[in-house]
């Protein structure tokens, strides 16, 4: 593969899991990924259960517009493979919806993997409480928090079990990573993945979604680096 770009067209053919590593994408139900990633006749129902077999995580950030019905959680959980997680999205702007956000996602079941709460206002640690206190304590919790006033929050965070969004450096029970930012080059996920030999914490790690099936084709080509 060269160094300058990776090959957009990449059909995933080997089950991409690690211990301790899940590499996935954000979201899963996009045709355009198909025959890119998809196979040509792939039916939309199918796209999940296709994915499952390829990668080991998902985002979920629908959920932090729109919350479906503990039914849906159980389907989706039904269609993925024992040790897939499912990274559901909290707004956390939406306290309100805290009691019944932690009620559905629970129907994921042993697919739950961590919640993603973004929270884009400037710092307010009692939200933080109340975000913490409202889901269930053994709920791995990853706070994205664009606002600099945030900075310093890692070490209160580490303490209730909770870790920043890409933050690899303070003392936290596992890593959430997002990538945000393609195109990537080869030689930028052989950085990222001697960064991530590095940690020794559980890592789940997600590439942003584009029309094309980039993000599927860095999530396999990131997790051959790892090997």
């Amino acid at each position: 593969m060269a160094s300058s770009a990776i090959t957009l067209s990449v059909v995933a053919t080997v089950e991409s899991s690690l211990a301790g590593v899940h590499v996935g994408t954000s979201g899963w139900s996009f045709p355009s990924w198909k025959p890119g990633f998809y196979p040509a006749g792939t039916d939309s129902k199918a796209f999940l259960r296709f994915y499952a077999e390829r990668f080991s995580t998902v985002e979920l950030n629908t959920t932090g517009y729109r919350l479906p019905g503990a039914e849906q959680f159980r389907r989706w959980a039904e269609q993925t493979r024992s040790g897939f997680r499912f990274a559901p999205k909290l707004a956390g702007n939406r306290p309100g919806l805290l009691g019944e956000f932690a009620s559905r996602v629970g129907a994921l079941g042993d697919r739950l993997g961590p919640v993603r709460v973004q929270l884009i206002s400037a710092r307010d640690e009692g939200m933080i409480e109340l975000i913490l206190g409202s889901l269930d304590p053994d709920s791995q919790v990853a706070f994205d928090l664009a606002h600099p006033s945030w900075d310093g929050i890692e070490p209160r965070l580490a303490e209730a079990g909770a870790v920043r969004v890409d933050d690899l450096e303070h003392p936290a029970p596992f890593r959430y990573v997002r990538f945000r930012d393609p195109p990537y080059t080869d030689d930028a996920l052989r950085e990222w993945a001697e960064r991530l030999q590095a940690v020794d914490e559980p890592v789940f790690a997600y590439f942003r979604h584009e029309d094309e099936p980039t993000a599927p084709a860095y999530a396999q080509r990131l997790l051959e680096l790892l090997r």
